[in-house]
């Protein structure tokens, strides 16, 4: 943790208020976009596990989507055995549904999500990161061969947001929210630019759409250079 992340670490306190806005907010939320069904895992942070990730796997299934944890215990770092299980799984999901499966991940979790995607691009249809700092760790570096959302905060009290900014490049972008590290999976912001990018059809990619209100709650992103 740098010095900046220490500086910012009193504001994590706000994860708990983060959660409440998303709750008050669902009656708004539940109209962003309805889901098509296509199966989504969603993956936790470092020493986060299923239960962390419980109340946006909620909300996904309210929008309609096939959501699924990452079936595994506490997530203590990459791991091999926990790797070959999930890209099991993922092949498995694709095979009973026919569609391609989306990932989203949580921090940490956003590492598995993109090395999964790597391995298996044929079977994924998009992936979705939280504050994953994926720059710092080499095999994350290069984005995934499949269109590719990372979310960030420059307030986030864990993670350098540098790390988790996307260069330039075809199907990846970044959007910028003003949350804590912790409470960035369920924060309404995040919320609303993970339901509106996994409502993209199939193969019609577009980025973020800035227009109206949004530039009030989502500024202009940075770009890795």
């Amino acid at each position: 943790m740098n010095v900046a992340n220490a500086m910012l670490m009193p504001l994590e306190a706000r994860a708990f208020w983060e959660f409440g806005a998303a709750i008050a907010s669902l009656p708004l939320l539940r109209g962003v976009a309805g889901g098509d069904g296509h199966s989504v895992v969603v993956f936790p942070g470092l020493t986060g596990s299923d239960l962390n990730t419980l109340p946006l796997r909620l909300f996904l299934e309210e929008c309609g989507y096939d959501a699924h944890g990452w079936d595994e215990s506490v997530n203590l770092g990459p791991s091999h055995q926990a790797m070959a299980r999930i890209v099991a799984r993922v092949r498995a999901l694709r095979r009973s549904s026919g569609e391609r499966v989306s990932l989203i991940g949580w921090s940490l979790g956003g590492i598995y999500a993109r090395e999964i995607a790597r391995r298996l691009a044929g079977d994924v249809r998009c992936v979705i990161t939280l504050g994953t700092p994926f720059v710092d760790v080499a095999a994350g570096r290069e984005p995934p061969p499949v269109p590719t959302t990372s979310l960030y905060s420059r307030t986030d009290g864990v993670v350098d947001w540098h790390s988790s900014l996307h260069g330039a490049g075809e199907a990846r972008e970044n959007i910028e929210i003003e949350a804590s590290h912790h409470g960035m999976g369920v924060h309404p912001a995040a919320w609303y630019a993970i339901a509106d990018r996994l409502a993209q059809p199939e193969g019609r990619w577009k980025p973020f759409h800035r227009g109206g209100w949004r530039p009030w709650v989502f500024p202009e992103p940075a770009v890795s250079h």
